[in-house]
């Protein structure tokens, strides 16, 4: 792996195993992400027209989207407060380093992002923040990997903190988009195989919900190939592909298909289309996470950096690889969550902040 792409070594008691799945789902995400946000939106024909079939990236510089920034941005919170997360800690946040700031040119990029500021600047608070047109969405599941990296081995501890994250911003079917996304790639971060991977996902859903059936059909058709996954979710003639049912079912039917080969699972993403930037991104989380750092093409890895703060400008100038070792390092130091843990454990210490100057806007935190 190139030296552009490598963050700082993390502390020697953090796992090296641990560390290199974590980097490898955090940097997969941001390779998909850069590799499918040229297909957004298109129909595999539509694709097929302009490049053939996508093998790496078409654009000229490539960088991930709105998915990379939120997803460094929830990870930023989840190092800082660890098990100790809660919605007023999100919704401060976003008030803070969002809401409240000025915003990139993708002026704070999905509908459900959109939905979400608006309420917030309007005075809402979470969940009520979450009541809006657009809650089912992929906009949770894009920025779900970081549970899953922290939560490692974990799948019921990464769903329970990433709906916390999503109290804000989503509801329903979006919820549960998002708690699928961090299991699977708690399941894949301890060494689970695919199969056992979209079961942890499954185990975290409603067993009739939506994007539980989705997620059977997608994975049912997976070695057919993609065309077979497609067909088996896409809800054809819908105009909006950010459906979060839809995409993480796209994206756990990619990973399945290439039985959790990375390269296999991102480029099946990408070549499926519609919601192309998330479903890679996912796709490249779990592959990721399942096969670890080495497992990413040099070629992929070395044309991610720092992120441009093209969506949120506070993130700027922030690297995924730094995300993921903060994690391995708080997931570590934190212990078992208080719900999980015997009577007399202590509360989960709150990892340096001036280690992720991330500061959440509750008066208990500010100096």
């Amino acid at each position: 792996m190139g030296s552009t792409v490598r963050a700082p070594q993390a502390p020697a008691s953090a796992p090296a195993v641990s560390r290199e799945r974590a980097r490898g789902a955090l940097l997969g995400l941001a390779v998909g992400d850069a590799l499918g946000a040229p297909a957004e939106n298109l129909t595999p024909s539509e694709i097929r027209a302009r490049w053939g079939r996508i093998t790496g990236y078409v654009a000229d510089r490539p960088a991930g989207t709105d998915d990379t920034e939120y997803a460094i941005f929830s990870g930023l919170l989840l190092a800082r407060y660890g098990h100790a997360l809660t919605p007023a800690r999100v919704e401060a946040a976003w008030r803070e380093f969002i809401a409240d700031r000025e915003e990139g040119p993708f002026r704070g990029a999905g509908f459900s992002e959109r939905g979400t500021l608006e309420n917030l600047r309007r005075g809402l608070a979470a969940p009520v923040s979450a009541q809006h047109r657009h809650a089912w969405s992929d906009g949770l599941a894009m920025r779900a990997a970081p549970f899953g990296v922290f939560a490692a081995g974990r799948p019921a501890e990464a769903a329970r903190l990433v709906a916390i994250d999503g109290s804000v911003s989503h509801e329903g079917e979006g919820l549960h988009g998002g708690r699928a996304v961090a299991a699977g790639v708690a399941a894949a971060m301890a060494g689970a195989p695919p199969v056992a991977v979209v079961a942890a996902a499954l185990a975290v859903v409603p067993d009739d919900s939506w994007t539980a059936r989705s997620l059977r059909r997608a994975t049912a058709a997976a070695h057919r190939g993609e065309r077979a996954v497609r067909s088996a979710v896409v809800i054809g003639g819908y105009p909006w592909s950010d459906l979060a049912p839809e995409a993480v079912a796209l994206a756990f039917g990619a990973y399945a298909a290439a039985d959790g080969d990375f390269r296999e699972a991102v480029l099946t993403a990408v070549n499926m289309g519609r919601d192309a930037d998330t479903t890679a991104a996912v796709a490249g989380a779990l592959a990721g996470a399942t096969q670890g750092l080495p497992a990413i093409p040099d070629e992929w890895a070395r044309a991610i950096g720092p992120v441009r703060g093209s969506c949120l400008p506070s993130m700027a100038g922030r690297h995924v690889l730094d995300v993921a070792d903060l994690l391995v390092t708080a997931g570590a130091s934190a212990g078992l969550p208080r719900h999980e843990a015997p009577a007399r454990h202590e509360a989960p210490p709150v990892p340096d902040r001036a280690a992720y100057a991330l500061t959440a806007g509750d008066e208990e935190t500010r100096t």
